[in-house]
């Protein structure tokens, strides 16, 4: 990891600045009294927003764009051949890829509080953001989607010496995180076109749950078997969290779905006999353990119960989870993430909850690798849908190699429920959709990809 001295206010150029985190990272520098400018391919509301904050944003990457740079981060997904990381480094620049920058921003706050796992990280980051807000804690906050109380950004500058942060596995980029506070909410299969399996990425989690050492705290899924046997390998302050683990720190108990279709249950702690009841605003089961994972750091930092409970209560999550988008002709449009097949698992069950004729799914899978990889799972992972649409795999980072499509994965759907369809494009998909769907249905757009235009155009 490259360390860098940020006690000094240096210009920054950002190479990739109109992603979610480069973007976030931008507007938290500029708080903090640096000179930032960045460049994009594309111009996009985010940059609009940079700009009104007073980035100065290029549209297109060229050469002297770094010329008055001190230090130029950039993204995983920038190539060696971009003119500017070329150029940046025949000037000798101090050149730093985003999660490295990253690593050094934590180790500017004493109490930097880091969220990794597989699934939830963004909302488990939001809840405890909400929290931590609430409670009047002025924490900074960095995670990987809008939240309303950050005025609808995934950022905010605190005044407080706590920086809440999410942790991506990818890459192992968490490992240049120097948390106080280290979550590990799930370990899955994922990213199978950078780790080599399961027990690779197992590794990796057991790495992270390292670097806070004696003096840190480790929080961790009791219920989940992996989490469990890696927590054993550390010092410090350990905390679990669980629903069907008695031995969890954190329980969940008398759980029962509220009027609002929505979980509520009672968060007991076995060694202090506390408990708090938790009524949340976020659709899904699985919001239990991002919830209990939230309780246990907030109360490890003296945050009321009341406070806590507040704040889960107001929670009404993040920007592309379960969110509700708006109506068409009477039909409910949901947007998510999801783009692993236990979330997508997730989020049906979600939306099995809700009242409707029929419900509609299009997914859109993310990258040439996991569909691959995940291919079984993908296809048993739609089960209580009427009607599923496969549209082409979103390639991200990857290039087609012919080892998988989205017609293949349609075609093993429909060896299990007979109901898929697939369809390459936006366009024929929403004429499908405006064809066949009926008031009181609902649409649900999945994918971790562009996906999330086609429910928004209908809505227009």
């Amino acid at each position: 990891m490259i360390n860098i001295d940020l006690s000094i206010k240096k210009k920054i150029h950002m190479i990739g600045i109109g992603g979610v985190s480069m973007s976030g990272i931008a507007e938290i520098l500029l708080r903090m009294g640096f000179k930032v400018s960045g460049s994009d391919i594309n111009k996009s509301p985010v940059t609009n927003q940079l700009e009104n904050q007073g980035v100065r944003v290029i549209i297109g990457h060229f050469p002297e764009n770094v010329h008055d740079a001190d230090i130029v981060v950039y993204t995983a997904a920038i190539k060696e051949d971009n003119p500017e990381i070329m150029e940046a480094k025949a000037l000798n620049k101090i050149l730093v890829e985003r999660s490295d920058f990253m690593g050094n921003i934590t180790k500017l706050y004493k109490d930097t509080i880091a969220v990794s796992g597989t699934h939830g990280k963004t909302t488990t980051t939001g809840m405890i953001s909400s929290i931590f807000i609430n409670a009047g804690k002025s924490p900074t906050v960095q995670l990987g989607a809008n939240l309303p109380i950050l005025n609808n950004t995934n950022y905010t500058v605190g005044t407080s010496s706590i920086f809440i942060v999410e942790a991506c596995e990818y890459v192992r980029s968490f490992l240049k995180f120097f948390p106080k506070v280290a979550i590990v909410l799930n370990i899955e299969e994922d990213h199978l076109d950078y780790y080599k399996d399961i027990d690779d990425i197992t590794g990796a989690f057991d790495a992270f749950l390292d670097i806070p050492g004696k003096d840190g705290m480790l929080v961790v899924n009791a219920d989940d078997d992996r989490c469990m046997k890696i927590l054993n390998n550390h010092e410090g302050h350990k905390i679990t969290f669980g629903i069907n683990n008695k031995e969890a720190t954190w329980r969940a108990t008398q759980v029962f779905l509220a009027e609002n279709k929505c979980y509520a249950f009672e968060a007991t702690n076995k060694d202090t006999n506390e408990s708090i009841f938790v009524t949340l605003n976020v659709y899904g089961y699985h919001n239990i353990y991002n919830a209990l994972a939230a309780v246990a750091v907030a109360r490890a930092y003296d945050i009321s119960l009341n406070d806590i409970k507040e704040a889960l209560a107001n929670f009404r999550g993040t920007s592309r989870r379960f969110e509700y988008i708006g109506t068409y002709k009477g039909i409910s449009i949901f947007d998510d993430y999801a783009h692993h097949p236990t979330e997508i698992r997730a989020t049906i069950k979600s939306a099995l909850n809700l009242n409707y004729k029929n419900l509609w799914i299009v997914f859109q899978p993310h990258t040439y690798t996991r569909t691959y990889a995940l291919f079984d799972e993908f296809a048993t992972a739609f089960e209580g849908a009427t009607k599923v649409i496969l549209t082409d795999i979103y390639a991200a980072r990857e290039k087609d190699t012919g080892l998988v499509s989205a017609k293949d994965l349609a075609d093993k759907i429909n060896e299990h429920s007979k109901n898929c369809v697939y369809i390459p494009s936006f366009d024929e998909i929403e004429s499908y959709l405006k064809e066949n769907m009926k008031a009181e249905d609902v649409l649900l757009t999945i994918g971790a990809g562009n996906i999330t235009d086609l429910g928004r155009n209908l809505v227009k």
